[in-house]
């Protein structure tokens, strides 16, 4: 498999994931639902055919039984007039569950984005971090090189060397952690893309600058956006809305309905007495009147299963904002670290330059030196973290606000931010 880039990794997340297509199918379903329920405001028309072979017997013995042969057919029509709203009821509660549906299966797919995002942004911070420790070995080998150089002329005691080769060790089990980790961020990309763990395949690699930017927008018009138009939120606003609807149908079970029908039967037989054709218009109401006060409590569990519905809408709403606010302030945290880590790296060059080649020179000490170059490590792998974690923490604010394309775009207002990683 080529080498994925991010909008790949979203494709084959997309597609493989069984999230995505159990909420579509829910969705087909609702839709199928709702189809149904508009059915409901059309007559219904049946058509029926029966009869066969029949012995008549009288108890006069004087006469013969008689054997004779009818069939007949009736085609009736019947339309419900009035039911007192159970009818639109169920129609409305059924588009309501169709619009939830929808919804539900856009933040699915929003869900599984940002799944595949974390996945691959983790992969390429473990990625990097295995780089930046093969590079701390590589320097430490060289480092130990030098001081055993330096000792075998006089010009470093066996204390240099010694100090050289534990970091030189450090090192390499930091090494050995960092490619067991990227192996196993590389097992979770493998699962949000759901693919087996041993699956042959590769990502980019990227290690250009951060394209820093900050959100435009305050967290207030956020929060308000997110409880507007988040499809979760939406969703659960939608199913209260069904709640209600359910609410009118089990109260219209306690009320009358009205219907009219018409019916044409033509009867057929070898006896012509019996054949014949009839016609029937016909109106009817029905009026419940007692079954065992069951009505009266499902119209009950209808308004309890309606503020539920209610009160977890409500709850979306809320957790909606803490999500956002949480979010928010995460990205002001992570744009501050990209920046800081950026300034700290530069500045750990700097001073492991200066170290090492004091110590070239033969005026600095080891211990100077492997400090410097371990403050280097350490800012190498806070500038990593920090790029990547900046760009989850955009990706989960566009989540969180509702707003996270399905091709990872953040569809945010980003204003250039301060100076990130070079």
């Amino acid at each position: 498999m080529a080498a994925l880039s991010l909008a790949d990794v979203i494709d084959v997340a997309l597609g493989n994931n069984p999230q995505t297509r159990i909420s579509w199918a829910q969705s087909r379903a609702a839709a199928a639902a709702y189809a149904s329920s508009r059915g409901r405001w059309l007559p219904s028309l049946q058509a029926d055919a029966s009869g066969g072979p029949a012995r008549a017997i009288s108890s006069n013995p004087a006469r013969v039984p008689a054997d004779r042969t009818t069939v007949s057919t009736s085609l009736s029509l019947q339309y419900l007039l009035f039911d007192f709203g159970a009818r639109g009821g169920t129609k409305s509660a059924a588009h309501e569950a169709l619009f939830a549906a929808d919804l539900t299966h856009n933040s699915t797919v929003q869900a599984v984005v940002l799944q595949a995002e974390g996945g691959y942004f983790g992969y390429q911070a473990a990625r990097g971090l295995r780089e930046a420790s093969l590079l701390s070995v590589k320097t430490a080998q060289t480092n130990l090189t030098a001081a055993e150089r330096r000792h075998d002329v006089g010009l470093a005691t066996i204390a240099d060397v010694l100090q050289a080769r534990t970091a030189l060790a450090q090192s390499q089990l930091a090494a050995q952690t960092a490619e067991g980790n990227t192996q196993a961020a590389r097992a979770l990309l493998a699962l949000a893309l759901g693919l087996p763990a041993n699956t042959r395949f590769d990502v980019v690699a990227d290690t250009g600058a951060t394209p820093l930017t900050v959100v435009a927008e305050n967290v207030d018009s956020l929060i308000e956006r997110a409880v507007q138009s988040r499809p979760d939120v939406m969703a659960a606003r939608a199913t209260a809305r069904q709640g209600a609807q359910q609410v009118r149908v089990a109260q219209s079970a306690l009320l009358p309905s009205f219907t009219v029908g018409a019916s044409r039967g033509q009867a057929f037989s070898n006896n012509t007495s019996l054949e014949g054709t009839t016609f029937a218009l016909t109106f009817g109401v029905t009026v419940p009147l007692f079954n065992g006060l069951s009505r009266e409590s499902d119209v009950a569990a209808a308004k309890e299963n309606s503020a539920v519905a209610a009160a977890r809408a409500e709850q979306s709403r809320l957790n909606a904002a803490a999500q956002v606010w949480t979010s928010y302030w995460a990205l002001q945290t992570a744009t501050q670290r990209v920046a800081t880590a950026g300034e700290l790296l530069a500045s750990a060059t700097q001073s492991e330059e200066v170290a090492r080649g004091r110590y070239a020179e033969g005026v600095g000490s080891i211990i100077d030196l492997l400090t410097a170059q371990s403050a280097l490590a350490d800012a190498r792998a806070q500038a990593i973290q920090s790029r990547w974690t900046w760009y989850f923490a955009l990706a989960q604010l566009a989540r969180d606000t509702g707003v996270l394309g399905t091709r990872g775009e953040p569809n945010l207002t980003l204003t250039p931010g301060p100076a990130g990683n070079k």
